[in-house]
């Protein structure tokens, strides 16, 4: 077998032994007591890790891109308006569901490597009209984390729901949905989570929940959360056949990520985010996403002078470690490096040493063994 890769593109992410192990139990009937169990307990994990104490959670096999659907059309009713805040290419995405199902919408869209900021929603939503707000916490093109806890003070006390896609944040970035007054979070198992991608994840505030409930009907049978309600509430019950092993890994990674502690979780992707960075600049890289916006689960680093996108991801490959290339504006420019979910210090020193190996190997000059100290200094381990 060929020798296996470091994965470090911004998800799939490196996927934990225990998550892996949960993944090769038998399979077992979507029904069935093991079902039940695990998919309640997931449930009830994934609320805890939202801070979310009332409201409900949707566990179903997708994508990230179908709970972003789904976000849209079970909040949305007819002849209302949305407001997307787009830092990059997902909140473009946003967009593009809006024009597939005929949704009023507008967008106020910030320069790539930034977001959009408080300001600039306050004044637009002061201009009235909007029903439900979308932003992304972070986008995986832009590495740009937007100011999530400041948009939703703009909001609190307005007549709309705020919808946020955590696909690459949460369980990694904290989102606290009753303290901040967030009505809809939606994500994916495959980032922060560590779990092989296909599930939609969603979990809906109590307020949000009733939004839909007010609707007559929506454009849609799959995706409609009122069909799956029941399901949720009571896993025994059978609307469309649920990923029963996808389910029980990502029922393990709710409980590593509660074993962990949230605090320290979130403090351990800024720790390991500042520690990658500090040995990546040691070796002359800078980054596309400006300071007071980079993220904690990813970064976009802009190459040195002399080094070529596809050689060096190609050489960086052979040496074990997988990046993501640049997207859109971005391609050729850079590459994207993800460092969230279960990663491990000692991972990302392998990461570092492979990263100097790859360099040496394109005539690049560089002191060796830089990179890993100066993560070293940071991580401490």
């Amino acid at each position: 077998m060929e020798r296996e890769k470091l994965l470090l593109i911004p998800g799939p992410s490196p996927v934990h032994p225990r998550i892996i192990n949960s993944l090769a139990l038998p399979t077992v009937s979507h029904v069935g007591p093991e079902m039940v169990r695990e998919l309640t307990g997931a449930l009830a994990n994934l609320k805890k890790i939202v801070f979310c104490e009332k409201g409900e959670a949707f566990i179903i096999a997708g994508a990230g891109t179908l709970a972003m659907e789904m976000a849209l059309l079970n909040t949305v009713a007819e002849r209302e308006k949305v407001l997307i805040l787009s830092q990059g290419y997902f909140g473009n995405r946003m967009s593009e569901i809006c024009r597939a199902f005929g949704l009023d919408h507008e967008v106020i869209e910030s320069k790539w490597g930034r977001a959009v900021l408080p300001e600039d929603l306050e004044k637009k939503v002061n201009g009235g009209g909007f029903r439900v707000v979308v932003a992304t916490h972070v986008d995986t093109a832009t590495g740009s984390c937007s100011p999530v806890r400041d948009y939703a003070r703009v909001l609190r006390g307005r007549d709309l729901l705020f919808v946020l896609d955590g696909v690459c944040a949460t369980a990694g970035i904290e989102e606290r949905m009753d303290d901040w007054g967030i009505d809809v979070i939606l994500t994916a198992p495959q980032k922060c989570f560590g779990v092989p991608p296909g599930l939609a994840v969603l979990v809906f505030s109590e307020r949000g929940l009733e939004k839909r409930r007010k609707i007559p009907a929506i454009p849609a049978y799959y995706s409609d959360l009122l069909r799956w309600l029941p399901v949720m509430k009571d896993p025994a019950k059978y609307f469309s056949t649920p990923c029963v092993n996808e389910i029980r890994a990502f029922y393990e990674s709710t409980l590593i990520v509660l074993e962990e502690g949230l605090e320290q979780r979130f403090l351990r992707h800024g720790r390991y985010a500042r520690a990658i960075r500090s040995g990546l600049k040691e070796l002359g890289f800078t980054f596309f996403t400006e300071e007071p916006f980079r993220a904690d689960t990813l970064s976009v680093v802009s190459y040195p002078r002399g080094i070529e996108d596809k050689r060096f991801r190609s050489q960086y490959y052979e040496n074990g470690v997988v990046v993501a290339g640049g997207l859109a504006e971005t391609a050729g420019k850079v590459f994207r490096m993800g460092h969230m979910g279960n990663l491990s210090a000692s991972q990302i020193y392998f990461a570092l040493d492979a990263l100097e190996k790859t360099l040496d190997s394109l005539g690049y000059r560089f002191e060796r063994g830089s990179s890993q100290k100066a993560a070293k200094s940071i991580i401490g381990e």
